[in-house]
């Protein structure tokens, strides 16, 4: 079982017993690289992921963990970025346990029952979830990267707007 916090993964151990390994990601594996776009324009959009720094001893241990295992249960936070957390594990470990099978484990309580509810009735990773916080991030770097440059220019140098940010600047500038 495959968590997003080591907190919650110690809680889930004591839910599920001795049967059961619950290991932490420690939040997201993978993401667009720092550098540069990581965003192909000329292929849809297509979005270029990386191992997030740091996180390689984090995603070589999953590797380890799951070449042993039968069934890997994906067990991160019901939300969209707890779905894309998912998404890139699977992405990541089914190479590593091509006869493993992978579950979605979502449960909206840290309660016994509801963990082993989960385990025992496991779904399948959100498609639409995981597009939406993909599209999110997306237009998150290409919003990012064409308003900082601009920033950069015309203000000052080090300066960075994203989705948020070029809201409120509009508003800034049409109140102005």
């Amino acid at each position: 079982v495959i968590v997003e916090s080591p907190a919650k993964a110690g809680t889930l151990g004591k839910f599920l017993g001795k049967d059961f390994q619950v290991t932490a990601s420690y939040g997201h594996v993978r993401d667009l690289d720092r550098k540069g776009l990581s965003v192909d324009r000329d292929k849809d959009y297509k979005p270029e992921y990386r191992v997030v720094p740091g996180k390689e001893k984090t995603v070589a241990e999953l590797m380890r963990l799951v070449k042993k295992a039968e069934r890997v249960y994906l067990a991160p936070d019901p939300d969209r970025e707890g779905e894309a957390i998912c998404w890139h594990l699977h992405e990541l470990l089914k190479k590593e346990a091509p006869k493993a099978t992978f579950h979605r484990a979502e449960f909206n309580e840290i309660t016994k029952a509801a963990v082993q509810r989960a385990i025992e009735k496991p779904g399948k990773i959100s498609k639409d979830r995981v597009g939406a916080q993909q599209a999110r991030r997306i237009i998150d770097r290409l919003v990012g990267y064409e308003v900082s440059e601009l920033l950069w220019n015309k203000v000052w140098r080090g300066l960075s707007a994203g989705r948020v940010q070029t809201v409120a600047l509009r508003i800034i500038v049409e109140r102005e």
